[in-house]
């Protein structure tokens, strides 16, 4: 991997190596299991609402572009986050640690805690999760704040999949489930709200 030119965090994705090797690299270790992750228990009053929505439109709309997949999935479950937590979002957001680490950001959101979204390009959540982890260890690098646990999760807009950087043990976890929009959209806003209000 020291032999390549990689210029951003897009490049990562497409690279044809195992996220173990690439996250060796950097010196983190890469597991793949079901997690725990954190959940709120608060009542997300306007989920439903959200929730049907989608299923009115989604089969009238085109999903094999990128751009359908961010704007009419991907944005308004980020939307409906800004409701339920605050949360500042930073789209495509510039962020450069080293020259092997530097890039945007598809979705930096913050609030006292940290969120990572990255779109899986060409709806590849496997190469999406190698980029989304390497823009966690820029993340880390960066020193926004002292974590134990910084999460992210790679969406191609019907279907999310999380993943945990652990600061204790240098290592990246991919959760093994899958989360599909519509259908476990309450599960997935319970979660995230959970991760940014921690």
């Amino acid at each position: 991997m020291t032999q390549l030119s990689l210029n951003t965090f897009a490049d990562y994705f497409r690279l044809n190596s195992e996220p173990d090797d690439i996250l060796s690299y950097f010196g983190y270790g890469y597991e793949s299991r079901s997690l725990t992750l954190p959940q709120t228990h608060r009542q997300l009053e306007r989920l439903e609402s959200l929730k049907q929505r989608l299923e009115e439109i989604l089969p009238y709309v085109s999903l094999t572009s990128e751009m359908a997949r961010r704007e009419f999935l991907i944005a308004p479950v980020l939307m409906e986050l800004i409701h339920y937590t605050q949360a500042k979002i930073k789209v495509s957001y510039s962020l450069k640690v080293s020259e092997q680490l530097k890039g945007e950001l598809d979705y930096f959101l913050q609030t006292q805690n940290q969120f990572l979204v990255v779109e899986a390009k060409n709806a590849d959540l496997q190469r999406g999760f190698t980029e989304l982890a390497v823009e966690l260890i820029a993340v880390k690098q960066a020193e926004f704040a002292s974590y134990s646990m910084l999460y992210g999760a790679v969406s191609m807009g019907n279907i999310w999949q999380f993943d945990v950087l652990d600061t204790q043990k240098n290592k990246i976890i991919q959760d093994i489930n899958l989360y599909r929009v519509p259908t476990d959209l309450l599960e997935l806003l319970q979660i995230i709200v959970g991760i940014l209000e921690a």
